[in-house]
């Protein structure tokens, strides 16, 4: 990306490489390829650099959208502070009624945006199920045919169950947004692996 500079100005960007006019002058889109930074510099056409500083993980955070400046003879992309998705519920409130915003299927108390905790958790317990799906052929079974479940399989299956429920513990007692951030961030470890506080499901042992 590049911006256009007159009187010390962003007058214009440019995203990919085109013809340009600059004053009564046409220069083709050859020019972003042949000509030195120096070049184009010198008829105010300054490569943009970015600032990712402020930028943060979508998953949870909304970033403002990039701000240009020109300044120290260079133009810098840059984001402001980020805001924090909501790790809580949004409810509908009795303002949302008295104000005639509430829809006609949902009542004061119900649920208006889910938050982050809301979402995560149903994540966990479709993680889960998927999970439990791959031996659930060993339940029916036994209610088929009366063969009896392997103690691996029965245990597998309880130690899921601990773990979503542990999981979801963990996500509902999160503080704040940056508190649940950091249940999902990886670490290295001493020996090498990678681990989240969060922890992961048990997979079955082949």
């Amino acid at each position: 990306m590049w911006g256009i500079v007159e009187d010390n100005t962003i007058t214009k960007l440019i995203n990919n490489p085109k013809g340009i006019i600059i004053g009564d002058i046409r220069y083709s889109r050859k020019i972003f390829e042949l000509w030195s930074k120096a070049e184009l510099e010198a008829k105010g056409i300054y490569e943009v650099e970015f600032d990712d500083t402020n930028k943060k993980d979508e998953q949870w955070y909304i970033n403002t959208n990039q701000s240009f400046a020109f300044a120290g003879g260079k133009i810098t992309a840059s984001y402001g502070s980020a805001t924090a998705k909501a790790h809580a519920d949004t409810l509908w409130t009795q303002q949302d009624s008295d104000d005639g915003d509430l829809p006609s299927d949902k009542s004061v108390g119900d649920v208006k945006v889910e938050g982050l905790k809301t979402i995560k958790i149903r994540e966990v317990k479709k993680q889960a199920a998927g999970i439990l799906q791959d031996t659930d052929w060993y339940i029916t079974r036994k209610a088929d045919a009366g063969t009896a479940v392997p103690s691996a399989i029965t245990n597998h299956r309880a130690a899921v169950r601990t773990k979503c429920a542990e999981m979801e513990t963990a996500i509902t007692n999160a503080a704040d947004t940056p508190a649940l951030e950091t249940l999902y961030t990886y670490t290295e470890q001493e020996d090498g692996s990678n681990t989240r506080p969060l922890g992961e499901l048990p997979t079955l042992e082949s």
